[in-house]
């Protein structure tokens, strides 16, 4: 490194005439100053990747330099700004390799298969199993990251790629799919694509000025009715799979079990979309569905199992955890009751929670026991989609749990370089697969929200560190000696990355305050309007007090349950329940010694006690 310096006006501003006026020298050696006319290549040399944010600022603070006095900003925060941007952009970066990838080698197909720089067809590209159920040659990746395009700021794509789901898309090949998949992704990307595009062209109305018929929403209103007949059980629960353009098969009706999640993850896109539409029948029917699994709960433990009888209900499998299987459902009860504001599903996300938090939960561990007699573990293991669990503590305002959590995550992120797709209670693989799934990096955006803490920054960067990239797209790993998988799954670019450019972005990076809006479980966004029963108090999520502008005279109607008058958990109280967390994993095992082979059994964890 041939010098430490950069100009901060180049980087960051647009504007030349505020540029003359602000910049800063964040250091110099033998005299080398940053003037305004420099260029940006002078000034790009610090490779602030391979700094920690906190070394990055004590590197900060220790500078002095006469042009510091030229701006009016304090200068520690201006530097943090800078290393946000960097990381932002490297966010951006690898999200907009990954899209272009897909729409070079892969459109229209669903998927990108980035060792081979080909698209994954359906029918034509061997068959996964029931993993290509997803796909229903509708070109998946694309109607996923239709939103993400937004949030990045990628206004001139986001308008050609929603020009081309329009012009080009069909939803009806003679392809079964599932329902659970193609509600969240599909009709999921369609509604939060058709409400920013509405978004960005009332903002700018020399963008998309050919968006005048509500194009998208009602490709979602066809999606949505080809999933209805799904729903034709005596319980309401949905079947698990459909065809797209014959609807249920007699040999698809056969097919009696679903899981919980499946049959639970339908509401808040089925509820917007009737409430766009003026079609009640959508969120009706969903409606049905989580009331029927409410009644199925175990009325002793408040536990769920993983997969029932959609006819009569009856338990095929009666684990109950947190992960695959179940995870979605709890985040839907949740979800339902922000985005409708409808009291009951927080009464039963609050039973269902005490009850997980209670026999599911063992310190910062969770291990899934049988949900007719809790105090039973029916395996030693975890899954990587529990890791969504530190995000949805955070929602509902429990966030010391929520911190505790992630902590244990994190252990075993910094033991692998990634979440495996399953771990033991021990810290070893199980299975040695991470698609880069978004659920981790998911909780540590809504902690770095609840906290301001710079630890999950640092945590975001490690993540943005460890993503292989490769010619075309970002590639999965498929074990822990990096064995590579041929996939990149649309939730790579519609979740990973919208939250790994969220949790750099400052609020002035963002086109609209995603407070506004809930995050379904695809990370597509809902505007808390759709359940708004008061026109003149506009809804809002509450993460801290101080997310609300000191100046804002406007009185909001928080839409989740984390009060008004809740404390939020500060980064220094974080910092301490994370320090306490790892001393009592450190009890359990010791996290940092080699790899020993793992006998398998499940060891009875030490019960964290509340302070």
């Amino acid at each position: 490194m041939p010098f430490r310096a950069f100009c901060y006006h180049s980087l960051t501003c647009r504007d030349a005439a505020f540029r003359y006026s602000h910049y800063i020298v964040a250091g110099a050696i033998r005299s080398l100053h940053c003037r305004p006319e420099q260029d940006r290549t002078e000034f790009t040399q610090m490779d602030c990747s391979s700094l920690s944010i906190y070394s990055f600022m004590e590197f900060a603070t220790d500078l002095s330099c006469n042009e510091i006095s030229r701006t009016k900003s304090n200068k520690k925060d201006i530097l943090e700004s800078f290393w946000l941007f960097r990381f932002r952009e490297r966010a951006y970066e690898m999200f907009m390799h990954g899209y272009h990838s897909y729409m070079t080698y892969a459109f229209p197909a669903d998927e990108l298969m980035p060792l081979s720089c080909r698209g994954r067809v359906r029918g034509v590209t061997p068959s996964r199993g029931d993993v290509d159920d997803s796909l229903g040659n509708f070109s998946l990746t694309l109607i996923d990251t239709l939103d993400t395009l937004v949030v990045v700021g990628a206004l001139d794509e986001f308008d050609r790629a929603v020009k081309l789901v329009v012009d080009t898309i069909r939803l009806d090949s003679d392809l079964i799919v599932s329902v659970f998949e193609t509600n969240i992704r599909v009709l999921g990307g369609l509604l939060s694509g058709h409400l920013l595009a509405e978004l960005v062209r009332a903002k700018d109305p020399t963008r998309l000025q050919w968006y005048n018929d509500r194009q998208l929403l009602k490709m979602a209103e066809d999606i949505g009715n080809r999933l209805l007949p799904a729903f034709n059980t005596s319980s309401g629960l949905p079947y698990s799979r459909i065809n797209l353009r014959y609807g249920m098969l007699d040999h698809l009706k056969r097919q009696k079990d679903t899981c919980t999640a499946c049959g639970g993850t339908m509401l808040l896109e089925m509820a917007a979309l009737s409430r766009l539409t003026g079609n009640g029948v959508y969120e009706e029917k969903a409606r049905k569905a989580m009331d029927f699994l409410w009644a199925q709960r175990h009325r002793t433990s408040d536990l769920m199992g993983t997969v029932l009888n959609v006819h009569s209900g009856d338990w095929v499998r009666r684990e109950s955890g947190i992960g695959a299987g179940i995870d979605s459902y709890y985040e839907y009860c949740l979800k339902a009751y922000i985005l409708l504001g409808d009291k009951s599903f927080l009464e039963r996300f609050d039973r269902h929670y005490e009850a997980v938090m209670r026999y599911v939960n063992k310190g910062p561990l969770f291990v899934d026991v049988h949900m007719h007699r809790p105090t039973v573990a029916t395996r030693s293991f975890m899954d990587a989609l529990l890791a969504f669990w530190p995000g949805l503590q955070v929602l509902k305002g429990d966030v010391r749990r929520a911190v505790e959590m992630h902590e244990m995550l994190f252990q075993v992120v910094r033991k692998h370089k990634f979440l495996p797709e399953a771990f033991t209670h021990d810290f070893q693989v199980h299975w040695g697969e991470h698609p880069i799934r978004p659920e981790f990096i998911e909780s540590t955006y809504f902690l770095f929200r609840a906290t301001k803490d710079p630890h999950y920054l640092e945590v975001a960067k490690q993540v943005c560190v460890e993503l292989l990239c490769m010619n075309c797209g970002r590639v999965s790993v498929k074990n822990s000696i990096f064995l590579f998988l041929r996939q990149m799954d649309s939730f790579v670019l519609s979740e990973t990355f919208k939250y790994l450019f969220m949790i750099f972005a400052e609020p002035s990076d963002l086109p609209f305050d995603p407070d506004n809006y809930v995050l379904t479980t695809e990370a597509h966004f809902l505007p808390l309007s759709i359940g708004a029963q008061s026109e003149d108090i506009p809804r809002r999520l509450f993460i801290r007090p101080d997310d609300v502008s000191d100046s804002s005279d406007t009185t909001y109607e928080y839409a989740n349950p984390f009060g008004a008058d809740q404390e939020p958990t500060e980064a220094d109280e974080a910092m301490r329940i994370r320090e306490r967390t790892q001393n009592i994993l450190e009890k359990l095992f010791d996290i940092q010694r080699q790899q020993e082979p793992h006998s398998g059994q499940c060891f009875k964890p030490l019960v964290l006690q509340p302070q």
